[in-house]
């Protein structure tokens, strides 16, 4: 007489989404995009300054320009957001050291 064979349990796989840290939501309703001039002391020039604030805040990020030496750090940096979430990042890099002022666009974009 043959003997019966028990089912396989199976199991799913785990999701690794709960090990990764949390993105600020992003909301699309009231975004506005600004251009900023950010200047890099020496200290903070290794630090992925840009990374982060696409991951600590909820908005999008496009380097437009940037000139780094060993003393100093330039970017011309595109922010894309809801105007809260703009201006916590900009208090943000500030604390980090960073100087940071809006671009003045005086040329006609085509």
């Amino acid at each position: 007489m043959p003997t019966k064979r028990k089912p396989k349990k199976t199991t799913k796989p785990r999701s690794k989404a709960s090990s990764r840290p949390k993105r600020a939501a992003v909301t699309r309703s009231a975004d506005e995009k600004k251009r900023l001039w950010l200047t890099y002391p020496r200290k903070t020039i290794q630090r992925p300054v840009i990374y982060e604030l696409g991951h600590r805040f909820g908005v999008v990020t496009n380097l437009r320009q940037a000139s780094v030496t060993e003393e100093v750090g330039i970017v011309s940096l595109e922010v894309d957001g809801p105007r809260e979430e703009i201006k916590k990042a900009i208090r943000w890099m500030e604390r980090l050291g960073i100087k940071v002022e809006p671009v003045e666009i005086n040329v006609i974009e085509g």
